[in-house]
């Protein structure tokens, strides 16, 4: 923990003053992280961040949660590509620094995770500043059939913390990076608070259903995960204007970016093979599918340089019968599984 504490101070220094995302992101695993360290040094913090840090210790708890979240959903969006969200300090680090369509994804699903996280803390009861929600509805029109009741989740309380903590800027500053990081983040806070998803109770008499009390709940997380990854797939380029108020899209042919689009100014690297300067790994030992068309497999994650055949022991259940009224028994089996890796 000590060790994970010293990086934690290391990247704060690196990545401040752009975002102190960048520091939960490049120290490995937020799962492992103090909540506390993350404030240890609330001086170099801006306004927001340090009020949160000294009165909402809660709060920055529910966040260190969301990034772990975040990170969880990136690997598990980016593990067929060429670059799959590995949390290396060579790579990561390196990542985060540039304007590339993977730096987009990283911030959105990171607003995202934060905003996801206190909401659901505020449903569970955990923060003393919220609730479930309650009173914010504003569709009240009904079929007839269903009225609105419950407890549903304050979404709109998750997301001003995770705007209050991942915008924070210093004054004065309007670089391309800054105004890219700050778009990037409010996709991702969208791609919850913009798909929320009404979830009912049913009532009448021996489960006749002839009403039902319904109320506002979160996308479940893996959907705005996927969501968030078809964003990635269609990211805008673009450039800063000539004012230097804004970002525009690079091309005529660009389309403008909407608030929920991702966007990104620099042409990502292809990872094939390694690159400190990009911050790329190489796909070299990385396992592949052999019979996939698609960016997992061997043709396309080993960029053509070919793949070997190996064996991996694994052990199974197999053998399984049903024994009257309700058990299951299997007996555990070691077997050979054929495994691709990449050259």
């Amino acid at each position: 923990m000590r060790f994970q504490t010293i990086l934690v101070g290391l990247y704060f220094y690196l990545m401040f003053p752009v975002n102190i995302i960048g520091l939960w992101w490049a120290v490995g695993s937020p799962l492992d992280m103090d909540p506390n360290a993350i404030c240890r040094k609330s001086r170099r913090l801006e306004g927001k961040q340090r009020r949160i840090c000294r009165k909402e210790q809660e709060i920055v708890r529910e966040i260190a949660k969301g990034a772990k979240l975040a990170l969880s959903e990136c690997q598990y969006q980016f593990a067929a590509r060429h670059w799959n969200c590995t949390t290396a300090r060579r790579s990561f680090g390196k990542i985060l620094r540039r304007d590339l369509r993977e730096t987009a994804f990283v911030y959105a699903i990171t607003a995202a995770g934060v905003t996801y996280s206190v909401t659901q803390a505020c449903s569970e009861g955990a923060l003393l500043q919220c609730t479930c929600d309650r009173n914010n509805i504003r569709d009240k029109s009904t079929d007839g059939k269903w009225a609105w009741g419950g407890c549903g989740d304050d979404v709109n309380f998750g997301y001003l913390k995770s705007k209050e903590f991942m915008d924070a800027k210093k004054k004065k500053r309007c670089d391309i990076t800054t105004k890219i990081r700050m778009h990037n983040n409010e996709a991702g806070r969208l791609a919850v608070k913009n798909h929320m998803r009404r979830v009912c109770k049913c009532h009448g008499l021996s489960g006749s259903c002839t009403l039902q009390t319904c109320w506002q709940k979160m996308p479940l997380f893996r959907h705005v995960g996927n969501r968030l990854k078809e964003k990635f797939k269609g990211a805008s380029k673009v450039i800063i204007s000539n004012d230097g108020q804004h970002v525009i899209p690079e091309g005529d042919t660009i389309k403008k970016p909407s608030a929920t689009d991702l966007i990104y100014s620099e042409n990502s690297p292809d990872f094939c093979r390694p690159s400190r300067k990009a911050g790329s790994l190489g796909t070299k030992g990385r396992t592949c599918d052999l019979y996939s068309k698609d960016v997992g497999g061997c043709d396309l994650l080993c960029c053509k340089r070919g793949y070997k055949r190996g064996y991996q022991v694994v052990t199974e259940n197999c053998k399984c019968r049903f024994i009257w009224c309700c058990d299951v028994v299997c007996q555990r089996c070691v077997n050979n599984k054929t495994i691709y890796t990449c050259l």
